[in-house]
């Protein structure tokens, strides 16, 4: 699995469905948001969005400009990162894909039928081999480095309501095999409020190798104080597959937003790499300064990549936020 950061092929999107929606009046500013973050990968590479029929004709008053094409499958939920294939590289650059089970994060959106079929098409339309993984599994819960390490939590991972019968190392084992892993660095919660149970892609990812990102809360009266915390200890004291200690790059958490009785889980992490850019989540108001903050950390970061934020609080309610609704196909070698 080559780390997110390599040059890419396309990404691949789902548009969203108003029936399996948390919020289903919010669907035409959800619509918008997703809208927004596809033609702002458009501007660096060309976005495959799945679309049920019955909403082809009002995707495509959404998307009708270049570098975007619009594919008929059915799915019931949008975010592609979890329920899309992981896209594998091999030795003479041919492209492969593993087919994860999905079960709606631990059972929590039936049905998920239609959901589970999304990545065997996607393989068979891009004419790729498939693995099929014997584990439930979801993207925004690994990154990895392209080098042999990868990063998950173990909230999200030893969960029960994903793999009961499985043990961490029985998990281990089939991680190292389907993504060709030798090292997992194993972070232990990930924020409050995040209904995946705690999906890395909210918390850190690679930005090298050797090189990871975290997103840190500051203030002891916020939940996510202790977390973070425990997850930058366990990061200074890893090293990785190549036995390097990790350089670490802080950036800053926005403050916190509540919608109703549940707090949105707002993270500049859950960016997303495009070909010479980084797609951004800010949300505006009372984020503003650490939204500049966050774009500033990563513009140095990423010297040689465009910095393009879009409006993350448009789809937040829903659950997730840029990352989660993208799939990196790699460039074929």
């Amino acid at each position: 699995m080559p780390a997110e950061w390599t040059r890419h092929e396309r990404t691949f999107m789902s548009w969203p469905v108003q029936e399996s929606m948390v919020y289903p009046d919010d669907h035409q500013c959800v619509c918008e948001g997703y809208a927004q973050v596809v033609r702002a990968i458009a501007e660096f590479e060309p976005v495959s969005v799945l679309v049920n029929e019955d909403d082809l004709a009002l995707a495509k008053r959404h998307l009708d400009e270049p570098n975007i094409e619009l594919i008929p499958i059915a799915h019931s939920d949008a975010w592609l990162r979890d329920n899309g294939p992981t896209f594998l590289v091999g030795p003479n650059g041919e492209l492969a894909g593993v087919n994860w089970k999905f079960n709606a994060w631990g059972g929590k959106y039936a049905p998920w039928d239609l959901d589970d079929e999304v990545a065997p098409q996607i393989l068979e339309r891009v004419g790729v081999r498939r693995f099929d993984a014997p584990v439930v599994m979801e993207g925004g819960s690994i990154h990895v480095d392209g080098e042999g390490t990868l990063l998950t939590t173990e909230e999200c991972l030893l969960n029960v309501n994903r793999n009961p019968e499985l043990s961490r190392n029985q998990i281990e084992e089939i991680l190292k095999q389907y993504v060709n892993v030798e090292k997992i660095i194993w972070l232990n919660r990930g924020l409050a409020g995040d209904e995946t149970d705690g999906h890395v892609d909210n918390v850190a990812c690679f930005a090298a190798p050797g090189k990871v990102i975290i997103q840190t809360c500051n203030d002891p009266s916020d939940e996510n104080y202790e977390i973070s915390q425990e997850n930058l200890r366990i990061l200074r004291e890893a090293v990785d597959a190549k036995g390097r200690k990790l350089e670490i790059v802080e950036l800053p958490q926005p403050p916190k937003a509540m919608f109703e009785e549940s707090r949105l889980t707002l993270s500049y992490l859950n960016f997303y790499f495009v070909n010479d850019g980084i797609i951004l989540p800010v949300f505006g108001g009372a984020a503003e300064a650490t939204d500049r903050e966050a774009a500033r950390i990563l513009a140095e970061t990423f010297p040689d990549r465009r910095i393009r934020t879009v409006d993350g609080m448009a789809i937040i309610k829903e659950g997730g936020n840029v990352h989660c609704t993208t799939q990196q196909m790699p460039a074929r070698g």
